[in-house]
């Protein structure tokens, strides 16, 4: 197993196919795309739960504050139709990136074990990169409550 990744590492290089905001119906996108301006990366389970969806929709409820310099990334294991869903459902104004082979999630740690329940099954856990335009990791956010994540990240962007 790797080493946990902490702020100060270099942020996983990654490529996927994001979908939504600028990108429309998909392109492929890597993490040098993005280099000088901040990002902030999010992991999240599956598109139209509860917990994702309140997540998703407070960051697209706070988009004023947080757009702007900053570039935001839902990462999920969904495909890209589900994304189109869900983002036309929720008129989310940011990509979603398709990682459906678990690439993405695990370089950055998230794809672990997870117990509901009493049942142990693989996931992603709930966690957020801040990546500088340097492409260091600025901070993570982990085990993000999804009604708490704006303000977790305003608190961070603001630093």
């Amino acid at each position: 197993m790797s080493e946990e990744l902490k702020p100060g590492d270099d942020a996983p290089l990654f490529t996927a196919i994001a979908v939504g905001g600028r990108f429309g119906d998909g392109q492929p996108v890597s993490l040098g795309d993005f280099g000088g301006h901040p990002l902030v990366l999010y992991f999240y389970p599956k598109d139209n739960t509860p917990g994702c969806t309140t997540q998703a929709c407070s960051l697209r409820d706070n988009w004023p504050v947080i757009a702007g310099p900053f570039e935001v990334l839902g990462v999920s294991p969904d495909t890209a139709a589900s994304h189109r869903k869900f983002i036309n459902k929720y008129q989310l104004p940011f990509p979603l990136l398709v990682d459906e082979d678990k690439t993405i999630a695990k370089a950055y740690g998230v794809w672990v074990r997870k117990s509901f329940m009493g049942v142990k099954h693989m996931g992603v856990e709930r966690n957020t990169f801040i990546i500088s335009p340097s492409g260091k990791i600025k901070a993570i956010l982990r085990k993000v409550k999804p009604n708490l994540h704006v303000d977790q990240i305003r608190e961070v962007l603001a630093s």
